[in-house]
């Protein structure tokens, strides 16, 4: 692999978050129940494996991924099916969510994260095809395309609802919005789609609030507390978004200081490793955190425009629209402009499914960048 030439300002960005996540975990370790373990150690062996499997990926390339991608769909979608049948001990229920299994007693794994991966590949595999057999594609042409991706998100969405995971059930729509955006089909599919969500969700949500008990027999109560937590965070946001607020608010220019956590909130090391962050550096420690995504970002979006093949572009979009959503709606909760719907903050927050996640397309990301370099060349 001498051949292959990383771009510098995409692997040193990435170098630097898991410096930041690695930190900013060891930090939140003094907050964290005694239970989860040594996650700061765990956090720094699911790094050196995840640029492992990021490295692997290169040698691999992405062709494999693209030409293996239904195989790969399967086995996750079984995985899914698995988890909600499962035996406890097998599965792994957490806050009352079932989304893990146990592996040998070691550790867990989380199906929907490589889902999002999947899903990511197998959608803009679609879009090529389609856009290469249809150089002049008519609407009939475009329905296929959009009723073809549907069911693609469709199976997984219904099975990761199912455990339930909100969350990530909005990602993979993100996933499929932002790559058909640039996929070249008509703009009027997205007005007739939204004019569609907002209907069918205003219909459930006036249900939800004329009628109760109706809501309840139409769709069960599962669906009906997730949908009042959505709609009443503000006031029931509790001890967990108070508490983190507190310790951000009062951190000033600096923050309190590196491993110095004045006040307790749950899940400070996955879903709210931000508010860590944030409390010991302080509104400067942020602002350069969020810049350092902001530029990772970028110089993801500019190899788009530079001359890729086409299936990298719908991948980039994928990829791109997942990170933005999740690094939005991760610190938006945290800061009590978002509700809270245990999202992730990629490459930072701890987890081993959701780093080896990303860091695979940290592998999809260099190989196209290294095919964009080669082209140059």
């Amino acid at each position: 692999m001498s051949h292959f030439k990383v771009e510098k300002s995409i692997l040193i960005p990435l170098i630097l978050l898991s410096i930041i996540s690695i930190i900013t975990i060891y930090s939140a370790q003094s907050i964290i129940p005694s239970s989860y373990g040594n996650v700061f150690v765990k956090q720094i062996i699911w790094f050196i494996i995840g640029f492992g499997v990021a490295y692997g990926l290169m040698g691999i390339g992405n062709n494999f991924l693209y030409k293996n991608i239904w195989f790969l769909y399967g086995i996750v979608v079984f995985l899914l099916v698995f988890l909600l049948i499962a035996p406890e001990g097998i599965a792994k229920t957490v806050n009352g969510s079932t989304c893990w299994f146990n592996v040998f007693g070691i550790g867990t794994i989380q199906p929907s994260e490589f889902m999002k991966v999947i899903l990511i590949i197998a959608i803009s595999r679609l879009v090529h095809e389609f856009n290469e057999e249809n150089f002049n594609s008519t609407t009939k042409d475009e329905l296929k395309l959009l009723l073809k991706v549907g069911l693609t998100i469709l199976i997984p969405s219904i099975l990761t609802f199912m455990q339930p995971d909100t969350g990530v059930v909005i990602i993979y729509f993100v996933i499929a919005l932002t790559i058909l955006f640039v996929s070249g089909i008509r703009y009027r599919w997205f007005i007739l789609l939204f004019s569609i969500i907002f209907v069918l969700l205003g219909g459930i949500l006036i249900i939800h609030k004329l009628n109760q008990d109706l809501f309840i027999n139409m769709f069960g109560t599962n669906l009906f507390y997730r949908i009042d937590r959505l709609l009443f965070w503000q006031e029931g946001s509790g001890m967990q978004l108070q508490n983190a607020l507190a310790s951000i608010g009062s951190s000033g220019l600096f923050g309190h200081g590196f491993n110095v956590n004045p006040i307790y909130f749950p899940e400070a090391h996955t879903d709210f490793i931000f508010s860590v962050l944030a409390s010991n550096f302080g509104l400067f420690g942020s602002i350069f955190f969020i810049g350092l995504l902001i530029f990772f970002n970028l110089k993801i979006i500019s190899m788009a425009n530079k001359n890729i093949n086409n299936i990298s572009k719908y991948m980039i979009a994928g990829i791109f629209g997942m990170l933005i959503y999740q690094q939005i709606q991760s610190i938006g909760m945290v800061l009590g402009l978002l509700p809270i719907i245990g999202i992730t903050l990629p490459f930072i927050s701890y987890g081993g499914s959701s780093l080896l996640s990303y860091m695979i397309i940290a592998g999809i990301i260099f190989n196209i960048s290294n095919e964009t370099i080669r082209f140059k060349n």
